[in-house]
């Protein structure tokens, strides 16, 4: 995951997702984006305004569950630093 400042912090936070063909076909990609974006929605706290965060799914995230990949995106959320290097 990929956080840069893009704006003030009174900006909502703007996150985009990255699932390329590795990660399956258009179904299986579309249903992992999804889930992302559920996890990325219990996860909002989080985030911080003015941000934008790029997230790249790995093949590896279509046998993840659900509450595998919040905790995942939690975990890496918790790690960026409040000043990006």
């Amino acid at each position: 995951m990929r956080a840069v400042v893009l704006g003030s912090s009174d900006d909502p936070p703007r996150v985009a997702y990255a699932v390329g063909r590795k990660v399956g076909n258009a179904v299986t990609r579309n249903r992992v984006r999804r889930q992302l974006r559920a996890a990325m929605r219990a996860n909002a706290g989080l985030l911080r305004g003015g941000w934008a965060y790029l997230v790249q799914a790995r093949p590896g995230a279509t046998t993840s569950s659900a509450s595998e990949l919040s905790d995942t995106l939690r975990a890496i959320l918790s790690r960026i630093p409040m000043v990006p290097s």
